[in-house]
């Protein structure tokens, strides 16, 4: 497991967690400025003495592969590990090249140590004079706000408002010294990836030269050299890539600090001053205090945040009432009291500010009204998965392939933002969007196209590929099998809704086409990955960590254009059994079985009455001999657009996967392609319908599993194995039966009951009795 991210939200909380994550990257930078200073001391002892050059390799070589290199993350991309496994490579090779000798070392200091010592001073150094200027800055700060505190509310309102003044300029700064102190942290650790591995290549491949039998050794070697330097070229790409994008957050902060706080399990965190009786008086004692206001636990930890350590054990009580405390009745300000249901007399705490009071106050629903501190700050987007969006992007697809496919650095140069927003204007115009055969005129730049392209996948209400799936698309690209990669993003594909799919399908065909040419263009399937991965599968949450998954963002999307043909022209192989699952998950590296969210979808049998039972088998027959009728076209046709039967659109087009040409003779009732029984399917794979009579539409899923609104309470059985992932749910085994089964208000889930316990029930996994 590699270091936890320092997220920029903590520093303004500095909460003990925060504490000690950042003590832990501070323990891998001294690890890493002690080794390099090791590794620079052995590389001059490695030029000047010649004649104790056996040892002095060995002992090189030693040092680096004791090393061990520990990434960001709870995962490493394929780069990452090639990079960290680097260092064993290269004491192989010093290991193999023990019994020879060295006559001459020419630029080594060069090309090994002035790096090392460069990165080591400037990176390191910085690093440890901003940690100094922090230190600093707490002492200050802490004093100030404790010095702050203890004024008499007796002293003139202008003197307070002074010292309140005071107190928030202290505090601003030591919030932006903070943010400066763990962005440069991160940075290093970042930096240390490239810049610490590249020297000792260089310094290696000058040793090559100068062996009169190391030319069979070096061309061993190549092989490796050549990934590593890919390897190493990527990391830096992508480095500076979330560089930026940590760089804009920490700016973000800065503005509007309030707007990025993390989402936290509990209502309210923060410091607290508790006064506590002592045989000589009463005392003020710090605490970072939690509560949860579903639980109504307060739970008090003694923390010096000068010293960085606990003052005393963890304190937790039940909150019974909390009043604020009048400044008349009390010298010191922001004071509030309260009462715990199992702990006698009241607990008197004094808040860091007046609006520190309110928030407190009101999560314990004090005296205050009950502060609303959730904010949709989702922004609705002008864009949309309609007809006007597909022919938009259609015609930028168009004018890219005919006019500019070998146009270098093709999607990275971004055009003028004035000329895309009025190219978007145009296009989005409805008299201009519905005339479907207009081309782009040839005065738009290709440049400008393609800002065009992207700006409009980015105003989409959400991401294509959607926030629902985002970490299931990050967890597959972090398996360490490609086939199996490949397999679990081809079954999340499938399981995005038509239009989504379809849109995707459409672009990732387009990017293929240009990573075909970039010979000319220069954009390789993993400048595309790199350009499109934040556009279609960016987060819901903009959080370090987040940011630090953007390299597998850019994963998924060139998994998704080098199998294009595979992931969208075929359907996956659903449904799987819980074996097979964990068979497939059993490549990767985590092998824990996967989540009800994580099964696939599979088919249902539900009652109906008769008429509606005879009604919707024939629709299933005709539906069925349609696609036998047409499986032939479909399959020597794969590739190309299909009118799509269930829109209301006549000119979106759709692409339907590949279906048997025949029924299976004699089904069986439970089996998918049984007529007798009433059935739906994913959302991924829609059953074709004949659009000329309004009888003819398919059986949809919330009448397959409900039925209608009079239907009473029924009994369910279970067909696969499912284990809760939250108190709400219900754990079973395949087989067994649930009672009083009825739809939720859950999309997706039934309630029911088992052995007494009212809970919810995955609809996909259960068939009713």
């Amino acid at each position: 497991m590699g270091l936890p991210a320092l997220e920029f939200s903590d520093c303004c909380l500095d909460s003990p967690h925060f504490r000690e994550t950042l003590k832990s990257h501070e323990a891998e930078l001294d690890k890493t400025n002690k080794f390099i200073k090791e590794l620079i001391k052995d590389g001059k002892s490695l030029i000047v003495a010649l004649k104790n050059l056996s040892s002095a390799k060995r002992k090189f070589a030693d040092s680096l592969n004791e090393f061990k290199f520990q990434c960001i993350g709870d995962a490493e991309t394929d780069d990452e590990m090639c990079i960290a496994r680097s260092l064993q490579e290269f004491a192989t090779v010093l290991r193999n090249l023990e019994d020879e000798r060295i006559r001459m070392i020419e630029n080594a200091s060069e090309v090994l140590i002035t790096p090392l010592e460069k990165f080591r001073k400037e990176q390191i150094g910085a690093a440890k004079e901003a940690k100094k200027k922090y230190d600093k800055e707490t002492e200050k700060y802490c004093g100030i706000l404790e010095k702050h505190l203890n004024l008499s509310s007796k002293k003139k309102e202008s003197q307070l408002q002074e010292a309140d003044s005071q107190v928030d300029l202290v505090r601003q700064h030591f919030y932006e010294v903070s943010l400066e102190y763990v962005f440069k942290v991160q940075e290093v650790q970042e930096r240390k990836m490239f810049e610490f591995v590249e020297p000792l290549l260089a310094f290696l491949q000058g040793l090559f030269t100068f062996y009169h039998h190391g030319y069979e050794l070096a061309k061993d070697f190549g092989d490796f050299k050549t990934q590593l330097t890919i390897s190493i070229q990527n990391t830096r790409n992508r480095f500076e890539g979330t560089r930026s994008e940590v760089e804009s957050l920490m700016k973000k902060m800065k503005e509007n600090p309030l707007e990025h706080k993390t989402i936290s399990p509990y209502t309210m965190e923060g410091y607290l001053y508790v006064q506590e009786k002592r045989h000589f008086g009463t005392s003020w004692v710090k605490h970072y205090c939690t509560y949860q206001r579903d639980s109504k636990q307060i739970i008090m930890v003694p923390f010096d945040q000068k010293s960085g350590g606990k003052g005393g054990e963890d304190e937790s009580v039940t909150l019974k009432s909390c009043t604020r405390r009048k400044t008349d009745s009390i010298e010191k300000r922001f004071c509030f009291d309260v009462e715990a249901v199992d702990r006698p007399g009241v607990i008197t705490m004094q808040a860091l500010s007046e609006e520190d009071r309110r928030l407190w106050m009101e999560a314990m629903d004090g005296r205050e009204p009950v502060y609303n501190s959730n904010k949709d700050s989702q922004s609705e987007g002008t864009a949309q998965l309609d007809s006007i969006g597909f022919s938009i992007i259609r015609k930028c697809i168009h004018a890219v392939e005919t006019r500019g496919i070998n146009e270098q650095g093709l999607y990275r140069i971004v055009g003028v933002n004035s000329r895309v927003q009025k190219l978007l204007s145009v296009l989005m115009d409805p008299k201009t969007a519905s005339e479907t055969e207009t081309d782009i005129c040839a005065e738009w730049e290709i440049k400008t196209i393609t800002s065009a392209l992207k700006t409009y996948l980015r105003m989409l209400p959400g991401p294509l590929m959607m926030y629902q799936f985002q970490r299931s698309f990050i967890k597959a690209a972090k398996l360490e099998n490609q086939e199996t990669r490949v397999s679990e993003i081809h079954s999340l594909v499938h399981r995005l809704p038509e239009k989504n799919r379809q849109m995707l399908q459409l672009l990732m065909n387009h990017l293929a086409n240009v990573a075909n040419n970039h010979k000319q263009n220069l954009m390789t399937v993993a400048n595309l990955g790199v350009v499109f991965g934040p556009t279609l599968l960016r987060p819901q949450e903009e959080t370090v960590a987040a940011i630090m998954d953007i390299k597998f963002q850019n994963i998924v999307i060139e998994i998704l254009i080098e199998n294009h043909e595979k992931i969208f022209n075929t359907v996956p192989d659903v449904p799987l059994t819980n074996a097979q699952l964990h068979l497939l998950r059993k490549k990767s590296s985590d092998s824990k079985p996967p989540s009800c969210s994580e099964r696939p979808l599979t088919l249902f049998h539900a009652m109906q009455s008769t008429e509606k039972q005879e009604q919707r088998n024939s629709i299933i027959n005709s539906s069925l001999e349609s696609v036998s009728s047409n499986a032939n076209s479909i399959l020597n046709s794969s590739s190309s657009l299909q009118p799509n039967m269930n829109s209301s659109d006549p000119n979106l087009d759709v692409v339907k996967p590949t279906r048997p040409n025949s029924l299976p003779p004699n089904p069986s009732p439970t089996s998918p392609l049984s007529p007798s029984w009433p059935m739906f399917s994913a959302p991924s794979s829609p059953m074709p319908t004949s659009s000329t009579s309004s009888d003819s539409s398919p059986v949809r899923p919330e009448e397959a599993v409900h039925g209608d609104s009079s239907t009473p309470f029924r009994k369910a059985k279970a067909l696969y194995a499912c284990k809760a992932e939250h108190d709400s749910e219900l754990s079973f085994t395949a087989g067994t039966v649930f009672d009083n089964v009825h739809p939720s208000q859950e999309p997706g889930w039934l309630e029911g009951t088992l052995n007494g316990k009212t809970g919810l029930i995955p609809e996909n996994y259960v068939e009713f009795l």
